[in-house]
C-alpha cells in the first residue's frame, strides 16, 4: 500500500513538473515582414503610423509582435531578393507598402504566406493581383488607395483654384502604374474640363532638368504630378521647387508633395488606410484567410492646400476651394 502511495506521489510530482514546463515555454511571437520600395527615411512616417495602428489593436513591437523591415531604397530590382529573404525568415504575414512591383515580388516569393497590401493606387483586379475585390481568392488582400481614379477630381480642384487654367503639364514615371492614370483617366476628365494635357515622361533622376527646361519654354498654366513611384517620390522637393520657381500652380497625388512645398494634393486619407492595415493583420493573426477578406477601397479623402506656396507664386486661392480643404498650411 505504501509503495502505491509513493508511486502516486511521484506521478503527481512529475505531472506538476510537466505543467510547470508547459507554462514556462514561451509563446510564439508573430513576425511581420515589412517590404517597401522606399528607403527608411522616406518611409518612416508610414511605418510609424502602421506600428501605432497595430498598437491600438494590442500588438506591441518587441512584446507580442516582431517586425522584419526590408527596404529596396528605390531599386526595384532588389525587391525579389528582399521578398525571398522574408520568406526564408518564415514570417507570418508580409505587409507590402507600395505599388504593383512590391506586391508582385511578395506574391512571386510565396503563394501561402498572407500578404497585406497598402499604398496601391491602381485596381488590383485589373493588375491580376486578386480575383475580385469581394473575394481576393489567393494570399493577397488589403487596402487599395484609388489614387488613379481620383485623377479627375484633382484636375477639377486645380481648375477651381486657377479658373484661367487651360494647359496642364503632367509629369510622370512610365515605369509605374500612374501611366494608366495619365493615358486613360486624365484625358477623359480634361475633355470635360476643356483642358489640354501635355504629358512628360521622366525615366531617371537626370531626366528632370531636361523636362523642366522644356516646360520653361512651353509655359503651361499648371502642373499635375500623380502620386507614387520611387523616382517621383525621391524627387518631390525638386519638383515642388521647380513649380515654385516657375510660379506654376501644381496638384499632386500625395500629401508629402505639399509638405515638400507643392501647392495642393488630393488623395485617400492615409491615416485611415493605416488603421485598416492593422485590422487586416489582426484578422489574419486570429485565423482569417486573405482569400476571404475583401480588398477595401477608401471612404475618406483629404484635400491639403499650401497657402505659403500660393503666396510665393502669386496665386489667390478662391474661398470656395479653401472651404473644401481638410488641412491648410499657412
Amino acid at each position: 500500500m505504501k509503495t502505491l502511495f509513493r508511486l502516486f506521489a511521484i506521478m503527481l510530482t512529475l505531472e506538476g513538473y510537466g505543467t510547470i514546463a508547459e507554462a514556462q515555454q514561451p509563446k510564439k511571437v508573430p513576425r511581420i515582414g515589412y517590404l517597401t520600395s522606399a528607403d527608411p527615411a522616406r518611409d518612416s512616417a508610414r511605418a510609424e503610423a502602421i506600428r501605432l495602428a497595430l498598437r491600438e489593436r494590442g500588438y506591441i513591437e518587441g512584446q507580442n509582435i516582431a517586425t522584419e523591415y526590408r527596404y529596396a531604397e528605390g531599386k526595384l530590382d532588389r525587391l525579389p531578393a528582399l521578398a525571398a529573404e522574408l520568406v526564408r525568415l518564415k514570417v507570418d504575414i508580409i505587409l507590402v507598402a507600395g505599388g504593383p512591383s512590391v506586391i508582385r515580388a511578395a506574391k512571386n516569393a510565396s503563394k501561402t504566406i498572407p500578404i497585406v497590401m497598402e499604398g496601391l493606387s491602381a485596381d488590383p483586379v485589373e493588375l491580376g493581383l486578386v480575383e475580385s475585390l469581394a473575394r481576393p481568392g489567393g494570399n493577397v488582400t488589403g487596402v487599395s488607395t484609388l489614387s488613379r481614379e481620383l485623377g479627375g477630381k484633382r484636375l477639377e480642384l486645380l481648375k477651381e483654384a486657377v479658373p484661367k487654367l487651360a494647359r496642364v503639364a503632367v509629369l510622370y514615371d512610365p515605369a509605374t502604374s500612374s501611366v494608366l492614370e495619365v493615358k486613360e483617366v486624365l484625358p477623359v476628365a480634361a475633355r470635360a474640363l476643356r483642358l489640354t494635357l501635355q504629358p512628360w515622361e521622366v525615366r531617371d533622376a537626370d531626366g528632370f532638368e531636361k523636362v523642366f527646361a522644356a516646360l520653361n519654354k512651353q509655359r503651361p498654366d499648371g502642373l499635375y504630378v500623380p502620386g507614387g513611384g520611387p523616382l517621383i517620390n525621391a524627387n518631390r522637393k525638386r519638383i515642388a521647387g521647380f513649380a515654385l520657381k516657375s510660379r506654376l500652380p501644381s496638384v499632386y497625388g500625395s500629401r508629402e508633395a505639399v509638405d515638400a512645398g507643392g501647392l495642393m494634393s488630393y488623395e485617400a486619407d492615409q491615416a485611415d488606410s493605416y488603421r485598416r492595415v492593422a485590422y487586416y493583420v489582426d484578422r489574419i493573426l486570429k485565423g482569417a484567410k486573405p482569400a476571404d477578406l475583401p480588398v477595401e477601397q477608401p471612404t475618406k479623402f483629404e484635400l491639403v492646400i499650401n497657402l505659403k506656396a500660393a503666396k510665393q507664386i502669386g496665386l489667390t486661392i478662391p474661398q470656395s476651394v479653401l472651404y473644401k480643404a481638410d488641412k491648410v498650411i499657412k
